[in-house]
């Protein structure tokens, strides 16, 4: 059998924690601009921080100097996101443990009208998770306790500030699964995870976010707590206010705790890292593996040659098999080792014979599948190595996937160093990406609105499962009609009237705050 063969030449890759790549991939990038020098952005009238304020805050904190950071050096990083491309210039940071320090907080900065910039773990792409001026920092990372895990209903009860990875350890050792994977696991926070509906890996078997979460505590703008919290699938009682937070960004309320649906473990996963010629390839193996796998099929990726090539590159790895202009990872879960086995065999014997399938390996080892794994999540920080990347997380028709990345490769030629295009091909999430020396106004203009008229005209949308933050905002009428935009507006008005939570994201410019 090729594929066991072909195991063999599944070669250790090295594991890395995010934090480390992260390390690694921006250690020789340059501080990005000030937000506020960079883009054509004006400041709201909102009041400007004082020692008093200060002063106050301590107070609600309990008088503890790490739980209130005012130094430059210690804001510096709230200030700058993942990515390098914003930087606001907020002058405080305030660390709460509890709801009900958040509420307090929010009452104080809204009677003062000081706007706020709710922050996770800030590994977002949109520029949604740091301060565009001055705003108040309030990082959620001391809210961090896990407080229920259900093994009979899989019901996770946990506060925001859970770091992904540590959730997926927790679970995992009750027999359970988290329903979102991200490369980014190792620094991102849950709650920061349903403040922007991220999708991740695994979303073509588990859904998304507005599926598994079941419950939501929130602060509003005027410090309200508002419980809605639900320790049950089957909760049909009126309005899911719940849903307003998921995916708002901060810009509605900041989600302080959460209940979420975690399912059973699999006994039996596999994976099958393959090499084709062509993206039409690409595509009709995804379609053969929905049919031919059906329920066990757990994840399908498509990455392209140059975005490997800069993984492997990068972090010096070695790919499992030769080279080749595009590449899948399909993931199967089940609970029947021998059947699930038969059904992969299979499905990969019949994608090799019909000429789709040039080469690949297949394996259940759990190192080795981790080895694997790290080839797809890498590539992100593999491409700010070059200096600066615009990333692009578009939905787009199977059909024309990939066209887009051509186009743009055209579009902007020489100056670029890479582009590339990888993704959730299971679910039509494509990440498209630019890298380059530095930023310049003019590659910027190149590619936008470019991409985002492109992405229009296809009927797809500008932001898959990143959000809209404050990179996109002004594009978001490219997905959203003026109507739903108008309705936007309106609740924002209701749940935030004075504009202080995370202004400047999500709304278009044009739109009154």
């Amino acid at each position: 059998m090729i594929f066991r063969r072909v195991l063999q030449r599944c070669v250790p890759l090295g594991l890395h924690r995010t934090p480390v790549w992260r390390t690694l991939a921006s250690a020789s990038r340059e501080i990005p601009a000030l937000t506020r020098d960079r883009y054509p952005v004006q400041r709201g009238s909102f009041a400007e921080l004082n020692d008093n304020d200060v002063a106050v805050f301590r107070n609600i904190l309990g008088g503890s100097s790490s739980r209130v950071l005012t130094e430059a050096a210690e804001v510096e990083g709230y200030n700058i996101d993942y990515l390098r491309s914003v930087r606001g210039c907020g002058r405080v940071v305030l660390k709460p443990r509890n709801t009900a320090e958040v509420g307090e907080l929010m009452r104080y900065c809204n009677d003062r009208r000081l706007a706020v910039c709710p922050q996770g773990g800030n590994t977002g792409l949109v520029g949604g998770s740091v301060p565009v001026f001055d705003e108040v920092v309030i990082s959620l990372q001391l809210m961090d306790t896990i407080e229920k895990i259900d093994e009979y209903s899989g019901i996770v009860v946990c506060q925001a500030g859970c770091v992904l990875a540590s959730l997926e350890e927790q679970v995992g050792a009750r027999g359970l699964v988290m329903p979102l994977d991200l490369g980014a696991k190792g620094s991102c926070h849950i709650g920061g995870n349903v403040s922007t509906n991220a999708g991740g890996l695994r979303l073509v078997r588990y859904g998304n976010l507005h599926g598994s979460v079941l419950g939501v505590e929130a602060v509003t703008a005027e410090g309200r707590v508002l419980d809605l919290m639900s320790n049950f699938k089957k909760d049909n009682t009126g309005y899911h206010l719940k849903h307003l937070f998921i995916g708002s960004e901060g810009t509605l309320g900041i989600i302080t705790r959460l209940a979420i649906f975690c399912p059973t473990a699999s006994r039996s996963v596999n994976i099958a890292f393959i090499g084709l010629r062509s993206y039409d390839a690409v595509r009709q193996t995804f379609l053969a593996a929905k049919r031919g796998l059906g329920e066990i099929l757990s994840s399908c990726e498509m990455i392209d040659a140059p975005s490997l090539d800069s993984c492997t590159r990068f972090f010096n790895l070695q790919s499992p098999i030769e080279k080749y202009p595009f590449y899948m990872l399909i993931e199967t879960s089940g609970s029947d080792a021998g059947h699930d086995e038969e059904k992969l065999t299979r499905f990969l014997e019949q994608s090799m014979e019909g000429g789709l399938v040039e080469d690949g390996t297949v394996t259940n080892e759990p190192t080795k599948m981790k080895h694997i794994w790290k080839l797809r999540e890498m590539i992100a920080d593999s491409l700010l190595a070059d200096g600066y990347c615009f990333k692009y997380d578009i939905s787009l028709p199977l059909d024309q996937f990939y066209d887009i990345v051509l186009a743009v490769r055209e579009r902007v030629g020489k100056l670029a160093i890479n582009v590339t295009g990888y993704g959730h091909i299971g679910d039509s999430n494509l990440h498209l990406n630019v890298s380059c020396e530095r930023f310049t106004p003019e590659i910027y203009a190149l590619l936008e609105p470019f991409i985002y008229e492109y992405t229009s005209k296809l009927r797809g949308s500008v932001s898959a499962e990143h959000g809209i933050g404050f990179l996109k905002r002004k594009y978001l009428h490219y997905s959203k009609q003026a109507e739903p935009l108008r309705l936007m507006h309106q609740m924002k008005q209701m749940l935030d009237p004075n504009g202080i939570l995370n202004p400047y994201k999500v709304l278009p410019p044009d739109t009154p705050q």
